[in-house]
């Protein structure tokens, strides 16, 4: 039988493995902004891009499916890249290079990774 204690150490469980997510991906923003010329990229900037993008994005995305579904995903994706934007205190051009480098170097990463065995390519659904 399951007590508190297990319930504890799930929960604690999940915020360790959100933070590793949230600096993993972070690591991948900032290393791109870098790439890419953006002053101002760090990684505590991109944990903030991040964590904003995706919260200020779902809320545009709920908020335009209510009214006219079809535009949800392209304004979510405008509010992210706003996000980057402001965070990054770049053009949008910049942040939208930035955000498009990240998933190619995570891409590339995952890929060495996985053909050194070391990590599995099924494990990018859980991403």
């Amino acid at each position: 039988m399951y007590g508190p204690g297990h319930l504890v150490a799930i929960g604690t469980a999940g915020i360790f493995a959100f933070l590793f997510s949230l600096f993993i991906a972070a690591l991948f923003l900032s290393l791109a902004g870098k790439l890419i010329g953006i002053e101002k990229a760090s990684i505590g900037r991109a944990m903030i891009a991040i964590l904003g993008g995706g919260i200020v994005g779902g809320i545009v995305a709920v908020v335009t499916a209510a009214i006219f579904p079809p535009l949800a995903p392209l304004l979510a994706f405008l509010a992210n890249m706003w996000v980057i934007k402001t965070v990054f205190d770049t053009s949008w051009l910049k942040a939208f290079l930035a955000w498009l480098l990240s998933f190619i170097i995570a891409g590339l990463v995952f890929g060495v990774l996985a053909l050194l065995g070391l990590f599995t390519i099924g494990a990018l659904a859980s991403l």
